[in-house]
């Protein structure tokens, strides 16, 4: 028999279950909301903050508000080229437009670019050599099946997100004078030829090639393999030849994905800076290397001009994009994709001429992707004498030794793990609720919504369209050296938080760019039938829309965690000290005289950055065809 109130505990207990059933049911009808609040005080933080303060450096002069640093630049031709004339006398409209019909009569001759134009050239140029080494492996990887295809479709992005420092030293080590290639063309009796310094602007293409080709093919793989099998069938049954089949079906369902490519290389390489700047150095300065001296020279006022014009640049084609990517959205996915036949089934079909044609693209791939990787490795086991252990004997030796240094090689192993996997904990969520905010915005606000979706979508992307000089030295002359607020207060981030928050910075445009088309695509009809049954808009986005585009989030994933392993501008500005360096700062420590263990850092960086970007492939595998 009990004694005291009997029901008093089961009422506190009732009291208790009910608060917490009405916080976790705010909880969830307000989940986006308060992941989209966060994302916006990360990106003002983070992002804008640190660029507003570079930005600043050209439309303040003398405190006070001014275009004179715009002038400057615009009405000069070594900035605008031709173009400095225009701007120089707007109005006098019939002269340039005479000046333009000469020009034209007389058969098109050259004309000075000026600094924008020949970024632009080199862009163009760059994005046409991507194009033309992306589409066949996309086309290889998408039709054909052979031993390591999974692996190979995996890796194909792991030269995007290498440190554009291990991509000079690849190159370098590949295409230079005492490189991998003047060895080979020396077995025959050819060479040593200068291929870089003979040819600085191809090899620049080429290095751009090399990252931004795997882009390119793994876009385009996705759509070739969206390509429904059933409507190609019915071409040829109407009497269609296999190339007219092709260009009518097959093509107009591949061009949204290869224009996606080219808009986004076209972007990457017009803001292109360490390749530039290590093969080619001033004498091919595009505008971010341009940046890049003049900040060096303490001209920030003229650096943040160039910077302020080429994101305006870059931002209206990063629009241009999503606006064609918008236009793309809901177009349906293939019920029936095409099956993918053995590349080499028996010796006989081996010789055919195509398949010929692809063991020679086979072969150009070795030399433009594998060749730079390969010479880099390559490179940590050797020295002037041959064969040697040396330079990852310094790195052991370096390690045990500890205390009497600063860059050591295991804390860097482990910060970047540490740091990667915190990434992608806060650009996930960030990447995924833009997609959601956007997406949602497009389709349930109508034409002039979807407008304002794509506008916030632009603002969103800004990671990819800023100068990284800037970003890094708004960070450094921001968050760094601190901000002051009112109050006396002062904005300080540094460290373990300012480096992932930078890090998710940089990684979730790619997470938002994965997820987005994904969303878009899904029919609206199931979201409304888990809201019509009670379901929260987030209840309904974590039960129905992520699990349908989980191939998509684990593509971001392995962006991200690619990306801040690889991250270097934001991380050697942020680093407090030797246990906050990562592997792309401890590389850049070990250059010098002795790039051996620098290159042996490096090789362990490409090993970890392959590795992990196989593992997290192969995890979403389940979520792709087979």
């Amino acid at each position: 028999m009990t004694t005291g109130r009997p029901d008093g505990g089961s009422a506190r207990d009732r009291g208790r279950v009910r608060v917490h059933v009405r916080v976790r049911d705010w909880l969830e009808r307000h989940a986006l909301g308060l992941i989209a609040l966060l994302t916006a005080v990360v990106l003002g933080v983070m992002l804008y903050l640190p660029v507003g303060v570079v930005f600043a450096e050209a439309v303040f002069v003398d405190g006070r508000l001014s275009l004179a640093h715009f002038r400057e630049v615009l009405t000069d031709p070594f900035y605008v080229g031709v173009l400095s004339q225009v701007f120089t006398d707007p109005l006098a409209i019939g002269s340039h437009l005479a000046a333009l019909g000469g020009w034209i009569l007389a058969g098109f001759p050259s004309f000075p670019l000026g600094l924008f134009g020949f970024t632009a050239y080199q862009a163009a140029l760059s994005t046409v050599a991507s194009l033309a080494l992306g589409l066949p492996a996309a086309y290889v990887l998408a039709n054909y099946e052979f031993r390591g295809r999974r692996t190979i479709r995996s890796l194909t992005i792991l030269p995007f997100v290498l440190p554009g420092i291990m991509v000079a030293v690849g190159f370098y080590a590949m295409f230079g004078q005492a490189g991998t290639l003047n060895a080979i063309l020396g077995v025959v009796g050819l060479g040593p030829y200068p291929f870089i310094e003979r040819n600085p602007l191809a090899i620049v293409i080429v290095a751009h090639a090399f990252y931004n080709a795997p882009l390119v093919a793994r876009i385009t793989v996705a759509a070739w393999e969206s390509v429904d099998v059933r409507a190609l069938e019915t071409a040829r049954s109407l009497g269609a030849s296999p190339r007219r089949a092709f260009v009518d079906v097959v093509v107009p369902q591949l061009l949204p994905a290869v224009t996606t490519g080219a808009l986004l290389t076209f972007i990457f390489t017009f803001m292109t800076f360490p390749i530039v700047l290590a093969l080619g150095g001033l004498q091919l300065a595009t505008v971010e290397v341009w940046v890049y001296a003049r900040i060096q020279r303490l001209a920030f006022a003229e650096a943040a001009t160039l910077a302020i014009l080429e994101t305006i640049v870059s931002l209206a084609l990063t629009y241009a994009y999503l606006r064609y990517e918008s236009a793309q959205a809901g177009m349906s996915r293939a019920a029936a994709p095409p099956p993918r036949e053995r590349l080499f089934p028996d010796l006989r079909t081996a010789l055919e001429p195509w398949r010929l044609a692809i063991v020679g693209y086979g072969v150009l791939t070795l030399v433009v992707f594998v060749g730079p990787m390969v010479s880099m490795v390559i490179g940590g086991f050797t020295d002037g004498g041959g064969f040697t252990l040396r330079h990852y004997e310094f790195l052991i030796r370096r390690q045990t030794e500890g205390a009497s240094y600063q860059t050591l090689p295991w804390p860097a192993i482990r910060n970047s793990l540490l740091f990667g996997v915190a990434t992608l904990f806060v650009a996930m969520p960030m990447g995924v609720v833009i997609s959601v905010v956007t997406t949602r915005s497009g389709r349930e606000g109508g034409h002039h919504s979807g407008r304002w979706a794509t506008i916030i979508d632009t603002l969103a992307m800004v990671p990819l369209a800023v100068s990284g000089i800037v970003f890094g030295i708004g960070l450094l002359r921001g968050l760094v050296f601190g901000i002051p607020l009112i109050g006396g207060w002062r904005l300080q981030i540094t460290g373990v938080v300012a480096i992932v928050a930078a890090h998710a910075v940089a990684a979730y445009p790619f997470v938002t760019r994965n997820v987005s088309p994904l969303l878009a695509d899904l029919d609206p009809a199931l979201v409304e039938s888990a809201r019509s049954l009670g379901a929260s808009r987030y209840r309904a986005l974590l039960d129905v829309e992520l699990p349908l585009v989980a191939s998509g989030i684990v593509a971001g994933a392995a962006f991200t965690f690619a990306i801040s392993i690889g991250e270097f501008s934001s991380t050697v500005i942020l680093a407090s000290g030797g246990e906050t360096y990562t592997m792309p700062v401890a590389v850049e420590r070990y250059l010098g005289r002795r790039n051996g263990p620098a290159i042996a850092m490096g090789t362990v960086l490409l090993a970890i950055t392959g590795l992990s970007f196989v593992v997290v492939d192969r995890v979403g595998g389940r979520f792709e065809r087979d």
